[in-house]
Formats: C-alpha cells, sequence, structure tokens
C-alpha cells in the first residue's frame, strides 16, 4: 500500500478544520484504511521530516503550508502531494474523498509509474540539495544590499515588511540592529533603528499583541497588525522579547520595557511547567462558553462591546475609545471571510496615555491608572472562559530561544525573576533532555524517543552563552561548549559547510538537508554561526573562528542573491566583520561595585561583544587557562575594576562608572596593557 502522510501540529488551525471534516469522517477514514498506510506527524517533533516533504510540495505545487498532505511510496518518497483538501468536490477542484479514489486506482493500475515518478522525485531533490551548496565568502557589501533590500519592502505607514498578512519575524529586526549599530549617526544607521523601532510600536498597539495577558500571537491577516491569526508561540515570544530590549537599549522608550515585561511574565505565568521548562504554545481556537460543544477562532481573546460595558462600568468609555471597541465590532473589511468575528473586537490600542487625555480633559497619570485597572477586571473576567488548547510539550530548540530571552530580561531590566526563569529551565533540559551525551528533541510527561537535531543544540548553546553573561556561571560556559563539539560531529557538513538539521545517525528519512532561510526561526547554521563566534572570542580558540567562516562561505552565493532570505546570518557576518570587544569585570559577583558596573555596561546596546567575570573563584581559573588577560585581572584597591578589551589588548582599568562609560562608548583613549 501507498503511505499517506499528513503533516501539521497542536495548534494549526486547518489541520484542526481537516481533522473534523476527513479523518474523524467514517467514510473517508474507510476510504484511507482501505486504500492506504496513514501517518500523522508533529512537524515540531520531527522538523527533519517536516523540511524533505515541504521542499517536494513546494516544488511541485509552487506553494506549502500545513497540514501538509503527501503520498509517499512504502519506501517513502513521494509522488503527490499538497496541503489542505476539503471534505467535498468544490468549484472544480477535487475534494480529498475524490482525491483518495484516484491515487488508490492509479496506485492499483499503473504502480510502476508511481515508483519511478517517486524515484525521479528524488534524485531531483538530492541535485537540488548538492546545487544549493555555496562556496563563497561573503562580502561586506552584503550588509548594504539587505539593508536597501528591506527598506524596499517596508510599510512606513504601519511598520512591518510587504503586505497582508504579516509576520512578525524577529530576524530581520535583529538585523536592523545590527545596522544601526555599525554606524548609529548616520542616516542608514537611524532609518534601520526607526524601521524596526516604528514596526515593534505598532505590532505592540495592534491586535497581535495581546493586551491583558501579553505576549503575542502568530500573525496579522491585515496590514494593520489588527487581526491575527489567535495562537500564541513560545519561538514567537522568545525572540520578540529580545528585539523588544534591545530597541529599549538604545532608546529607553517605556513602551518597548512594558511590551518585553508583558511577554516573559506571560510565559512565566501560561507557559512554564513547574519544573522549569517551557511549554509550546497555546491553539488559535477555543470554545466560545463552557459548555458550547463548537471552537471558534479567537473566542478567548474577543469581546462584544456589551460584555467590555457590563465588565467596566462608568470606565468603558475611555476603554472603548482607546483600545478601538465598537458595537458593531471592529475588525477591518475583508479580515474576517469566516465571519467569525462579527460584532465582535479585538483589542487595538488606538490612542498614548497623552493623547487620551487630552480628549477626555484628563492627567496622563490618571489614565495610565484607569486603563491599568480596566485592563486587570478584563483580565480576570476573561480568565474564566474556556481557555485555549495548550501543547505541553517542551522543545529544546524553543527553550533554548526562551532562556536567552530570560537571559537577556535579566540584564536589561535587572530582574532576578528572569535569571531563576532561564536557569531553571536550562537545569530542566540538563536533567531531562539530556541522553548519552546528547540531546533529546522533546519532553512530555517523560523524554521523546528523538534525539535533538541541529537547531536544538544550536539555540540551546546560544541559550547557555546568554545565560552565563547573565549569571556568570562557567558551568553553563562548559555545557555550552560541549554541545558544541558534539554538534560539530553529528551535524556538520564537512564538505560543503553549514550544518544538516538531521545527525549522521538518522536512517529513517530519504535524505540529510540544510535550512536555508531565517524564518519564523532562524536556521541552526544562522545561530551556530554567532555562537561559534562568540565561543572564538570566550575560549580564545582560533579553530572555532574557521569553523564560523566555513558556515558563512557555505551561504556565500545565496547571500549574493537573497540576502534577506537569511537575516541572522548576517548578524553573524556582522560579529565577524567587526572588532569584537571583551568585556572582563574583576569583582565579586553580587557586590554592589560589580553590580554597578554592569549595571551600566547592560545599560548600552553593545551587540558585537562578549562579558567575562573575574571574581577569583573556580570560573575564572578555567577561563584563565584559556585566556591569558583574565588569568590576572582583579579588583584594584578592593573596588570591582572594568576592563575594555578589543583582540585582549586591554585599555586600562577603571573602577570609575563613568570611566567605564567612557571606555565602552571609545571615548578614552586606547593603552594596551
Amino acid at each position: 500500500k501507498p503511505i499517506f502522510l499528513s503533516i501539521g501540529y497542536s495548534t494549526c488551525h486547518w489541520c484542526h478544520v481537516m481533522e473534523r471534516e476527513s479523518f474523524e469522517n467514517e467514510k473517508i477514514a474507510g476510504l484511507l484504511n482501505e486504500r492506504f498506510v496513514s501517518i500523522k506527524v508533529d512537524r515540531e517533533e520531527r522538523p527533519d521530516v517536516d523540511r524533505v516533504y515541504m521542499t517536494f510540495v513546494q516544488a511541485t505545487t509552487g506553494s506549502g503550508g500545513w497540514p501538509m498532505s503527501v503520498f509517499l511510496t512504502p519506501e517513502l518518497k513521494p509522488f503527490v502531494g499538497g496541503t489542505y483538501f476539503p471534505p467535498d468536490d468544490r468549484m472544480g477542484r477535487p475534494g480529498f474523498p475524490t482525491l483518495l479514489r484516484r491515487i488508490g486506482e492509479a496506485w492499483d493500475q499503473d504502480r510502476a509509474h508511481l515508483i519511478a515518478q517517486g524515484e525521479q522525485i528524488v534524485a531531483a531533490l538530492r541535485e537540488y540539495t548538492a546545487s544549493s551548496a555555496g562556496g563563497t565568502d561573503p562580502e561586506a557589501k552584503i550588509l548594504d544590499a539587505a539593508y536597501e533590500q528591506t527598506a524596499r519592502t517596508y510599510d512606513a505607514d504601519q511598520g512591518g515588511f510587504g503586505g497582508a498578512p504579516k509576520f512578525p519575524r524577529p530576524v530581520l529586526l535583529n538585523f536592523l540592529l545590527r545596522v544601526y549599530a555599525r554606524d548609529p549617526s548616520s542616516a542608514r544607521g537611524r532609518h534601520a533603528l526607526e524601521m524596526t523601532a516604528a514596526t515593534l510600536r505598532k505590532m505592540a498597539a495592534g491586535g497581535i499583541h495581546d493586551h491583558l495577558g501579553g505576549g503575542f500571537h502568530r500573525y496579522s491577516v491585515d496590514r494593520f497588525w489588527h487581526v491575527p491569526h489567535y495562537e500564541k508561540m513560545l519561538y514567537d515570544q522568545a525572540q520578540l522579547a529580545v528585539v523588544c530590549l534591545d530597541v529599549f537599549q538604545i532608546t529607553r522608550e517605556p513602551v518597548f520595557e512594558q511590551t518585553a515585561r508583558g511577554i516573559l511574565d506571560y510565559v512565566l505565568r501560561d507557559l512554564t511547567h513547574p519544573a522549569g521548562g517551557f511549554f509550546s504554545a497555546e491553539d488559535a481556537d477555543s470554545l466560545a462558553e463552557s459548555g458550547s460543544s463548537e471552537k471558534s477562532e479567537g473566542a478567548f481573546y474577543v469581546w462584544t462591546k456589551k460584555e467590555i460595558d457590563h465588565a467596566l462600568g462608568g470606565d468603558a468609555e475611555i476603554f472603548d475609545r482607546v483600545y478601538g471597541v465598537e458595537a458593531d465590532g471592529n475588525s477591518p473589511a475583508g479580515s474576517d471571510p469566516l465571519g467569525e468575528l462579527a460584532g465582535k473586537n479585538t483589542l487595538i490600542r488606538r490612542y498614548s496615555d497623552d493623547e487620551a487625555a487630552k480628549i477626555f480633559g484628563r492627567s496622563a497619570t490618571d489614565i495610565f491608572t484607569l486603563l491599568a485597572e480596566c485592563r486587570r477586571k478584563l483580565f480576570e473576567v476573561r480568565a474564566k472562559r474556556p481557555r485555549p488548547h495548550l501543547d505541553d510539550k517542551i522543545i529544546t530548540s524553543w527553550n533554548g530561544l526562551m532562556i536567552s530571552a530570560f537571559a537577556r530580561g535579566a540584564q536589561v531590566l535587572d530582574d532576578p525573576r528572569y535569571l531563576a526563569a532561564a536557569t531553571r529551565a536550562a537545569q530542566f533540559l540538563k536533567n531531562n533532555l539530556c541522553r548519552d551525551g546528547g540531546l533529546v528533541r522533546s519532553f512530555r510527561e517523560g523524554p521523546s524517543a528523538v534525539n535533538g537535531f541541529a537547531d536544538d543544540y544550536a539555540a540551546l548553546i546560544q541559550g547557555l552563552l546568554d545565560l552565563y553573561e547573565a549569571g556568570f556561571d562557567t558551568g553553563w560556559l562548559r555545557w555550552a561548549s560541549e554541545l558544541q563539539r558534539r554538534q560539530d560531529r553529528d551535524f556538520a557538513d564537512p564538505t560543503h559547510g553549514g550544518y544538516f538539521s538531521a545527525g549522521v545517525q538518522a536512517t529513517d528519512i530519504l535524505m540529510r538537508m540544510k535550512e536555508d532561510y531565517d524564518g519564523a526561526e532562524p536556521s541552526p547554521s544562522s545561530i551556530s554561526a554567532l555562537n561559534l563566534l562568540r565561543l572564538a572570542q570566550i575560549l580564545d580558540d582560533p579553530q572555532l573562528q574557521t569553523n564560523a567562516a566555513r558556515i558563512l562561505r557555505s551561504v556565500g552565493a545565496q547571500l549574493e542573491k537573497m540576502p534577506t532570505a537569511l537575516p541572522q546570518m548576517l548578524v553573524a557576518f556582522d560579529f565577524a566583520q567587526s572588532k569584537p570587544q571583551q568585556i572582563i569585570v574583576a569583582g565579586q559577583r553580587d557586590s554592589a561595585d560589580t553590580r554597578a558596573l554592569l549595571r551600566e555596561l547592560r545599560a548600552h546596546f553593545l551587540p558585537n561583544k562578549i562579558v567575562l567575570l573575574a571574581d577569583g573563584a573556580e570560573g575564572q581559573q578555567w577561563l584563565g587557562e584559556r585566556i591569558e588577560s583574565i588569568r590576572s585581572a582583579a579588583p584594584i584597591g578592593k573596588k570591582a575594576a572594568a576592563l575594555v578589551c578589543e583582540n585582549y589588548a586591554c585599555k586600562l582599568p577603571v573602577t570609575d562608572v563613568a570611566a567605564f562609560r567612557a571606555a565602552l562608548m571609545g571615548k578614552m583613549k586606547s593603552r594596551s596593557l
């Protein structure tokens, strides 16, 4: 029998639609069971399988998505593929039962042809994989080309890039912030920052942002960030929190701190396992009310004006005006083709506190206090509704991204809760998602049988490097170094550079492929290039720098053709092109003078740096075996001291915060020790 393979994920709206319409329909299920071996795969548990067959579907149909529906030979070779199929014939297109009958008949009558077709497709996939291998060193002008390409697609009116639907794509914002950091005073640098900050402001004001519970939905169906697809994914929360923190460091605008805290606090409250790991997602669909049987998208999040007015009483007038609440609902035309949001409101922020104060003749402080109390009341009302389904599997790579976010939050916001959250999650992964020195992909009531993939190693290594810089426990550095060696052994492409998604032991997939696009999540090779560059600086290891250069060379041709396909790789390339600073703080970890120096350091957006602590303890000794400049670093006159170095040639140590600020900004005369 041929195989019918359905690939989806827990919070995928159309996956659930096809499940209800077809897989739970007894007649259609009968056809499937008679003609096929049916296999359902969670793409989040098996990204390697998803990558192979998504490449096939995109190549043969011109598009892709989930649910992905693929028909395979018993040897796993695809011959027909698509995405969602309706349960009946519509508008001249075959429904799922018709498709099943036709493929079943073709398999019975012309099996040799279908098998040969599968062989040809696999050969084409192998050729595509081989031909996409690069071999050109990127040139600095690629950074300029990527900026110009990004600027051309920028929506100056509503923020974001391109038209509807609009996705956050934090990797692109990461790149723009590096453009800013290269030359903050230039017109290009200022524009890169403005594109990033304006996009985040529009998102924070829009319906894609959960104004009551914090965090962001997956994407907006319109160009205004107004009506979202209401699922919430952990990887979005992690990456958007980091970008908000970066922009807050630069601008000090409260909206970015508030938005970042909202994300982090939402994850702590709703997506955290009691032992410390982070859950994957919350669904878009939920029951409209307890006892009902039909789920609808956004039911948990949307409101009628009557519901809000009842909950808020006399304060509703101001709240409704500020958050765009209308009697007939506030969905823009064309954003709700199924009519699920008729008469409903997705909360959007139309006015700032200052603007509302002018409209209503109140002080901005009064408006701030009133709106905060209104949000609290509505949050409590909403909490009584049926919650969306929680995908409570814990994915190693997404947890690595979230560890980075909490570690960065601990640094930028000086909040020990966030350092504790990052530390507990890292310890959870070490206790539960390690096997035989390597990583396991996921955990749900126990570790999965599936070994980790390249993105699991890459994202966790990144998280551990960020966690070290937040709390200076060298145990996390050591683990990161061990995982990097394991990743290089099991996933590296020794011929062309970069990393395959699956390890060398993978025997149950057609071929090992590489992720060559920084999309909703950065590719493992992009994360790893920066990890290697940072580790090379931390451990003073030129071989790691060479390994990073091989990754950059492997995508050189792709970057030349379409640099914005890999913006996170450009972040690594920018690091490689710069002169990274090594900043050493010598002092006791929790002393007031050490904390004062660290607080000054963390007030600035300095992306191309590493930070090391010399506290006289075992960690300094371990680092000192590798780095001469940290070996002798010590406080001066019992006061914590800071050294700013380039290529481990250090300026004179300083103990004064103002002098440290000058050294960081390059205003202090450079004198090597």
